[in-house]
């Protein structure tokens, strides 16, 4: 592992030169390229450093024990590196998690599709409740949230939203949302102050471009229709809404929130490239291995990962068994303890599979 480290070390260094040489600022595309080379890996060289440093001053501490000569510098050097042991190790533990290959997708934007599931209106409005708590969220992390096309329930709440969320690392922040979210609370419309449980799906998909996915339009189907809203109300006079189907998967998307057509259609065709980019991986991930799943989840919406009791004031998310009396604050967007410690997870499934096949190679 630290052969590999000073390896990456000295390829740090290297780029740190080579971005000042006049060919190579010139040469934007380069220039781009390695700026972003070391930005991925910066965070682990500044921690490697942390590290190279207390592993120096413990060896110092050691040479000055062995000693002897000075019985009060002694004792004040053990004390030190009884400190710096469980730092050393701490950083040991974090440099292993770091050199776990990243995915290429946490990096992307992301598309995330919220809908209703059991539960019938109360549903609908747990739908806003969790669309709003990613909006807050999101914000938080200085991401752009942007609303593609919603359809609203009833009784206010939403039956459907799907949102693509742009800036760095997005889909890393939110690829652990996917799956069944059921929530216990009594509803608004309970007179009796029974505690009612009902579902929603969440689907989190990296955001494809279309030089990744290739799609052949001749395999899309597109129909143009007139806009309508809740009970059949026609909010527009003009054939803008789009619906398109890839006919060889039989995904469809529809979009009809924007007045223009050239909007619809490009909005329908973001979450159609998502959506055709994820299938293709899925089978390609379960031709690799079918038995491979990750420890937090699959990422399939009729998986349930997590319970919102509000009469009890606590979330928990079950594929890591971990529970939260901070219900209240998750609500409002503060998601840092459920995203980190499902990282956390997922990091150490990895190198469990890292070490696993290292012993059997």
């Amino acid at each position: 592992m630290f052969e590999k480290l000073k390896d990456i070390e000295k390829r740090y260094q290297e780029i740190s030169e080579l971005l000042c040489k006049p060919e190579v600022i010139s040469d934007q595309e380069r220039f781009k390229s390695l700026g972003k080379e070391q930005s991925n890996l910066h965070e682990l060289v500044a921690v490697y450093g942390k590290y190279q440093k207390a592993k120096d001053a413990f060896d110092e501490n050691l040479s000055i024990i062995n000693d002897g000569s000075d019985p009060e510098l002694c004792e004040l050097a053990r004390e030190e590196n009884d400190e710096l042991k469980e730092k050393i190790d701490r950083l040991e533990e974090e440099l292993k998690v770091l050199l776990i290959p990243k995915d290429p997708d946490d990096e992307k934007s992301s598309i995330i599709e919220i809908r209703a599931g059991t539960g019938g209106e109360e549903a609908s409005l747990f739908v806003l409740d969790i669309f709003q708590m990613y909006e807050r969220y999101a914000l938080s992390k200085g991401l752009e949230m942007e609303t593609l096309s919603l359809s609203e329930a009833s009784a206010g709440g939403l039956k459907e939203v799907i949102a693509s969320v742009a800036g760095k690392n997005a889909y890393g922040l939110f690829r652990y949302e996917s799956g069944v979210h059921r929530v216990q609370r009594v509803p608004k419309t309970e007179t009796q102050g029974r505690v009612h449980t009902s579902a929603i799906t969440v689907a989190v998909l990296p955001e494809a471009k279309e030089s990744e996915v290739h799609l052949d339009m001749s395999d899309i189907k597109i129909d143009i229709y007139r806009s309508s809203g809740p009970g059949g109300q026609s909010v527009n006079t003009t054939d803008s809404a789009v619906r398109m189907t890839h006919i060889p998967t039989g995904i469809t998307v529809s979009m009809q929130d924007e007045k223009s057509q050239m909007k619809n259609r490009a909005k329908a065709m973001k979450v159609l490239l998502s959506r055709v980019q994820k299938h293709f991986n899925d089978i390609e991930k379960s031709k690799q291995d079918a038995d491979r799943k990750d420890m937090v989840g699959s990422g399939d919406r009729s998986e349930r990962i997590r319970t919102y009791n509000f009469p009890q004031g606590r979330v928990t998310d079950h594929r890591i068994n971990l529970t939260l009396y901070s219900l209240a604050s998750t609500m409002l967007g503060e998601l840092d303890e459920l995203v980190d410690s499902l990282r956390r997870a997922a990091n150490a499934k990895a190198m469990l599979a890292n070490a696993e096949s290292k012993s059997s190679g």
